[in-house]
């Protein structure tokens, strides 16, 4: 029996305090570890869903976007004088001379050719006959200097309407001639 009384006592002997602080040091270092990695993995789940609720390219109802990847900008007309047309009905006798600039959606491949980056052969039909009924439609009052943006959104609208809602991202015009 007194070596039973021996093995009890063994086991009931606390072990030494410089093993027992190892484990405390051990264990909080994992804690801290395991709650940093649950607030990078918590914020990246709202971060990616704020992001996503982000329109990232044109809006199929034609809305405004303010936040797209990088279009592909195409120059109406020639690409030295621009577009050149005749305005306010065949007697007016006034003509617009414009650069007008639209950038394109690069994701809408029915109408920018991915590899060179231009547009495609049917969908450059369908911009310059766009460009020229609108801009030939449009009365001498609208192209005041002070509804240009109304101008623009216009333009973009029915370019837009002829490609599909999200095909131009906006217009810039770059001279503008009324003669």
């Amino acid at each position: 029996m007194p070596d039973e009384e021996k093995e009890v006592e063994t086991a009931a002997v606390p072990p030494p305090p410089a093993s027992q602080s190892k484990k405390t040091i051990i264990l909080i270092v994992m804690l801290v570890i395991v709650g940093l990695a649950l607030a990078a993995g918590i914020s990246l789940f709202v971060v990616t869903k704020v992001m996503g609720d982000i329109p990232a390219g044109g809006s199929e109802e034609g809305g405004d976007v303010r936040y797209h990847d990088a279009g592909v900008f195409v120059k109406l007309g020639d690409p030295k004088e621009g577009v050149l047309v005749n305005i306010g009905g065949p007697r007016s006798g006034k003509y617009l001379k414009a650069s007008i600039i639209v950038e394109f959606n690069p994701a809408k491949k029915s109408v920018i050719n991915e590899e060179t980056n231009t547009l495609q052969p049917d969908a450059e039909v369908k911009v310059n006959d766009v460009a020229t009924q609108f801009l030939r439609a449009t009365s001498l009052e609208d192209f005041d200097a002070d509804k240009q943006d109304e101008f623009k959104k216009q333009f973009k609208d029915a370019l837009n309407a002829a490609l599909g809602g999200g095909s131009v991202y906006d217009i810039y015009i770059t001279s503008f001639l009324l003669q």
